[in-house]
């Protein structure tokens, strides 16, 4: 009985003294009245949508229908177009190579004249670095077989006396 007695929950309901959000005041408003600027925004976006749309479906049938009308004569014509085509690729393609690594080389070259004239281009730095860990190297390597090399040296005349 005492399911009976009691009252069922109560939906959310908000008081007078509660508004809704600032963002939700303003979407109410718009949505109920829409003015000129609207109405002129959802004009334009209906005709240019519908146009960019006609033009798409044209586009796409003409495609189709092309495909359909040449596909004989690119079959038949095709042991001229793919050697033309291959050619045309490669003489492409290495045309721009060589343009490739000639500015390559215009560029490297104007790095190096101005890395010997000392005008310390950009990466000078790391090329001292590397050169300087190279001579230190080799340095050290000199003194190494130095040392070391009069140690084989009378190794060697030990395992052969008469030598």
């Amino acid at each position: 009985m005492a399911d009976l007695n009691q009252t069922p929950p109560q939906p959310y309901r908000p008081t007078a003294t509660s508004s809704p959000p600032v963002f939700l005041r303003k979407l109410q408003n718009n949505l109920h009245t829409p003015n000129s600027t609207h109405l002129a925004a959802i004009l334009t976006l209906l005709v240019t949508g519908s146009t960019f749309l006609l033009l798409t479906s044209l586009t796409v049938a003409g495609t189709v229908l092309s495909l359909i009308f040449f596909s004989p004569l690119i079959i038949l014509s095709s042991p001229i177009w793919v050697p033309a085509g291959t050619f045309f690729f490669l003489l492409t393609a290495g045309l721009l190579s060589i343009c490739g690594f000639g500015l390559i080389a215009v560029v490297a070259s104007s790095w190096l004249y101005r890395y010997f004239r000392g005008l310390h281009p950009p990466g000078s730095d790391r090329v001292d670095y590397a050169r300087h860990r190279i001579y230190d190297t080799a340095a050290h390597v000199k003194d190494y077989a130095k040392e070391y090399g009069g140690y084989l040296q009378s190794k060697v005349k030990d395992a052969a006396p008469g030598a």
